[in-house]
């Protein structure tokens, strides 16, 4: 296994930002939160904001370990409000995963997240592309 660091999102304290498999194998990148390269929340009260930046994040870890949004296999989604935000994280996740072949995924509601203000977390693992592909 091989850790995935970024050196464009904050360092995270006690984790990795992703661990690479052997070749061939899994991506698994750690929970993603709406924060920006600095540390500082995006969109405060803005849920369709936090997605969006959440998603770019994801993207950044998925290409630091070899992988795009197309490779994501199964996805994670922690939220504080399933029956308000759902259908928007539907909608931004749209806009980057494909829609033809949607990974597996699984959305649970939290009573909180790890920061005040911060709405959703979303995990995922990508299945890396075969050499050549």
């Amino acid at each position: 296994m091989e850790r995935v660091h970024v050196d464009t999102l904050k360092t995270p304290p006690g984790y990795s930002h992703g661990i690479l498999t052997p070749p061939g194998g899994l991506l698994f990148v750690a929970g993603q939160v709406p924060l920006d390269d600095g540390g500082e929340l995006v969109g405060r009260d803005d849920f369709r904001a936090q997605a969006h930046q959440v998603f770019r994040n994801l993207g950044i870890v998925l290409k630091a370990g070899g992988a795009g949004y197309h490779d994501i296999a199964k996805m994670t989604v922690f939220m504080l409000d399933i029956q308000r935000d759902l259908a928007c994280f539907r909608e931004v996740r749209g806009e980057y995963v494909n829609a033809r072949c949607l990974p597996a995924s699984s959305a649970v509601e939290v009573r909180s997240l790890f920061r005040e203000g911060v709405l959703l977390e979303v995990e995922c693992i990508a299945a890396l592309p075969e050499a050549g592909r």
